[in-house]
């Protein structure tokens, strides 16, 4: 390869790339709760070029990817002195995940990640992949980082080199650049989904848990979402947790379900995303759903619309992980409205937009699931004979 040609390939890779990250982001669907837009604001094309390839012709003249990104996904959000911030887990091709911060201007396009990734210090050796950082800014004055740490599970035979466990890091940020790492969180079980309350409730910090036998399986103790007290979040000890949002079977969360983002105070009670996991032929299916709490106890559930509220459509199905939806990271504007950042199929990030009073209005006006047939059909002709009513009073 000539040197001409080299640098011709440079200029041609700089240039796609910032025609991507310059590319506008048109709604595109809606289901009434929430608008779908045409792209996914996050790739691994997004990453910068200066990641993916040595641009020295020295020492790469072929001008090969040195460091291939296999996804971006899976990202914590915030809004940040104006901007729209999210914490994404990135994926090299060699499996192992890392954080990187991206930011837009208006939360919907234009998305671009700084320089270098998170730098996490390293508390335990053993400590193999980082990854699903949830953001929550506390009333105590910190922005703090909840993420799952993976190890390889010191107890698995002898060439069993996929069994896992998991359990519960955290971060503290107040600037989005420093950031300290504190103790792992204790909890007497696995806990990959872990989400900090943005308040203190009775004096206390309050986590939003997933307590779980296995790394994969929930098993007998995985009952669903949980609810913890902790007194001091730089020596978080989980000792008593209760389930709030129990898993069903036949539903959007009889395997398991998790927390996604933190919740949102509203004057009618605290909303909150999950996720919910499902066994069919093709494997898992994760869908979003939604719930809410009390203000005055929000570990009291105070409405649960039936069914999931986005699942994965067209090549949002389509992945690394196929048939997935998740998300750990969502932005409340001032005006009212909501900004939800979901990845699809661990491989690409999305961006829908509802507003407050239509959240609201769709946990509290969406009834909640009948558990059977027989249920469904008749909420389902309750639905039509009262349209079919209006249709006529109203001809």
């Amino acid at each position: 390869m000539t040197s001409f040609d080299f640098e011709k390939r440079i200029s041609a890779l700089n240039s796609d790339h910032e025609e991507l990250l310059r590319r506008k982001n048109p709604a595109a669907w809606t289901n009434g709760v929430w608008t779908r837009y045409k792209y996914p604001i996050l790739t691994a094309e997004h990453t910068p070029v200066f990641w993916r390839y040595d641009l020295n012709p020295q020492s790469n003249p072929y001008l090969l990817e040195r460091f291939g990104i296999n996804g971006t996904f899976n990202s914590g959000a915030i809004k940040f002195n104006g901007k729209y911030v999210l914490v994404v887990r990135v994926e090299g091709n060699d499996r192992k995940s890392f954080f990187a911060l991206a930011e837009s201007e208006n939360g919907i396009d234009g998305f671009r990640f700084h320089d270098h990734p998170l730098t996490i210090p390293t508390l335990n050796p053993a400590e193999t992949n980082l990854y699903d950082m949830r953001l929550t800014a506390h009333e105590d004055g910190w922005i703090y980082g909840i993420f799952c740490v993976e190890k390889h599970d010191p107890q698995a035979a002898p060439g069993d080199l996929s069994s896992a466990i998991a359990s519960t890091g955290v971060v503290r940020t107040r600037d989005l650049r420093t950031w300290e790492r504190l103790p792992d969180i204790q909890s007497p079980t696995q806990q990959r989904n872990v989400v900090l309350h943005p308040e203190f409730v009775n004096g206390k910090y309050a986590l939003y848990t997933r307590p779980q036998e296995g790394f994969i399986d929930a098993g007998a103790l995985g009952g669903g979402i949980g609810w913890a007290l902790i007194d001091d979040m730089t020596h978080a000890v989980i000792r008593d947790e209760k389930i709030i949002d129990v898993r069903f079977y036949h539903t959007i969360k009889e395997v398991k379900n998790g927390e996604g983002p933190q919740p949102i105070r509203t004057p009618r009670g605290w909303l909150h995303l999950a996720h919910g996991v499902r066994g069919c032929a093709a494997g898992l299916r994760y869908v979003l759903y939604m719930y809410m709490t009390a203000l005055d106890d929000p570990s009291r559930v105070i409405a649960e619309p039936a069914g999931y509220t986005l699942a994965p459509e067209e090549v949002e199905r389509v992945g690394d992980v196929s048939n997935v939806l998740f998300a750990n990271g969502w932005i409340a504007d001032e005006d009212g409205r909501v900004l939800l950042y979901y990845a699809s199929s661990d491989t690409r990030m999305h961006v829908a937009t509802s507003t407050i009073d239509r959240l609201v209005d769709y946990c509290l006006h969406t009834p909640q699931d009948g558990l059977t047939s027989a249920a469904s059909v008749k909420r389902l002709n309750e639905l039509i004979d009262k349209n079919l009513q209006y249709q006529l009073t109203h001809a």
